[in-house]
């Protein structure tokens, strides 16, 4: 399964749902960068994805989005490919 990276806070309802989706999907161990704890992480997220919104999701490579873009990616089938890519 490809590693998921996921830039999140620890007060974000749509981080938690985009990790509930995640493990519903199969996915057992995603990476969680916490940007309120560390602010230069923040800095990096948002030159990496220009964007300032949690959760900011990258699967392998791949750039989702947010919980947003993930679920709408989930409903085209276009999010199991992505996880079982290498």
């Amino acid at each position: 399964m490809a590693k998921v990276t996921m830039y999140s806070t620890g007060v974000c309802p749509f981080c938690v749902r985009a990790e509930m989706l995640l493990k519903q999907r199969g996915v057992a161990d995603i990476d969680k960068i916490r940007i309120d704890l560390d602010p230069a992480q923040r800095a990096i997220m948002m030159e990496r994805t220009g964007r300032r919104t949690v959760p900011q999701i990258y699967i392998g490579d791949t750039h989702v989005g947010g919980y947003d873009e993930l679920a709408a990616l989930d409903r085209a089938d276009g999010l199991m490919p992505l996880l079982q890519a290498e």
